[in-house]
């Protein structure tokens, strides 16, 4: 086990960040672009240290990169595993500097059972962004189909047809792009080609587990399923048994395992039996289905785990 010396907290926000050292009342702030970073790195970076940082819509990539290049140990915290850690001592104040030293404390109380950041490829990366901008695209399709199915808007329905005409082409051009990239990597090519022999996962559903998902095959049942927020909460309390639910995991995974759930349940396959035993057995639709998602993403994480031993043994 690696016995840190230092706990760097690190607050990011969209044009600055603010960092705090665990045990100095002193906070710092750097601009948050290369050159403030930089300096961060000058003033802090020591090989006994562990940095600790939130994900905050993404202004975090940049200094979370730069840290693990320069091979510094590094935890990108779940926001809400450290709100409840902030709230657990009675803080009710917010500031950036006060957020910087409860992720110092943070790192300091729980160091023994942090994962480190594994910085993703760049290919890894590009892949997330197109699919997240694809994403970004489809709720706007929707918004504009959906303002302009009103009655009163005739005068600019062209405007309305032409940004519809417009999304849907960037969409289509995104999606080629995703397939293009998988397609001209022989690793992520065999690992669709793996994904697509289960039930209910077809080329886009594909595409996005392994831009969204990168652990996959990498992870054990309990924890893909929690990941990807399927995995049933227990709510029990003495004699009281409440219902039990899902909840948290990534963001787009579930809807797309929703979808594949949907498309298994109406194939041929022990998908479907699965599905109709659950609902023989007096399950509730959504529950049989809850746990059809579940059963995909085990199957499709245990694929790929076993293609990865093949290759590694071979």
């Amino acid at each position: 086990m690696t016995i840190y010396h230092n706990f760097i907290g690190i607050d990011i926000g969209k044009f600055t960040f603010v960092v705090a050292s665990h045990g100095n009342k002193n906070t710092q702030e750097y601009s948050n672009d290369s050159e403030g970073i930089s300096a961060f790195i000058s003033d802090y970076a020591t090989v006994d240290s562990l940095y600790i940082l939130e994900t905050t819509g993404g202004h975090e990539r940049h200094l979370l990169h730069t840290l693990c290049l320069k091979n510094l140990p590094t935890h990108r915290a779940n926001t809400r595993k450290v709100k409840n850690f902030i709230r657990s001592l009675g803080n009710d104040v917010k500031t950036d500097a006060l957020d910087a030293k409860a992720l110092a404390r943070y790192g300091f109380e729980r160091s023994d059972r942090l994962e480190l950041f594994d910085a993703p490829s760049q290919k890894a990366i590009e892949l997330f962004q197109l699919t997240q901008r694809r994403h970004d695209l489809r709720l706007m399709l929707v918004a504009e189909k959906n303002r302009a199915k009103s009655p009163q808007i005739e005068f600019i329905k062209d405007s309305f047809d032409t940004m519809i005409k417009v999304i849907s082409q960037e969409i289509q051009e995104i999606t080629l792009s995703i397939s293009t990239m998988i397609a001209n990597d022989p690793t992520y090519a065999e690992k669709k080609k793996v994904l697509k022999t289960i039930p209910g996962i077809g080329e886009l559903i594909a595409n996005d587990l392994i831009s969204l998902f990168p652990e996959l095959g990498s992870l054990n049942r309990r924890q893909v399923a929690s990941l990807a927020g399927v995995a049933p909460r227990a709510n029990e309390s003495g004699k009281f048994v409440g219902y039990r639910s899902t909840g948290h995991g990534r963001a787009l995974v579930k809807p797309m395992l929703f979808l594949a759930a949907m498309a298994a349940r109406n194939s041929n396959s022990q998908l479907k039996e699965f599905y109709e035993n659950l609902i023989a057995r007096g399950k509730k639709k959504m529950v049989a289905l809850v746990a059809l998602m579940r059963k995909i993403i085990v199957i499709a994480n245990a694929k790929l785990r076993d293609l990865a031993a093949h290759k590694t043994a071979v």
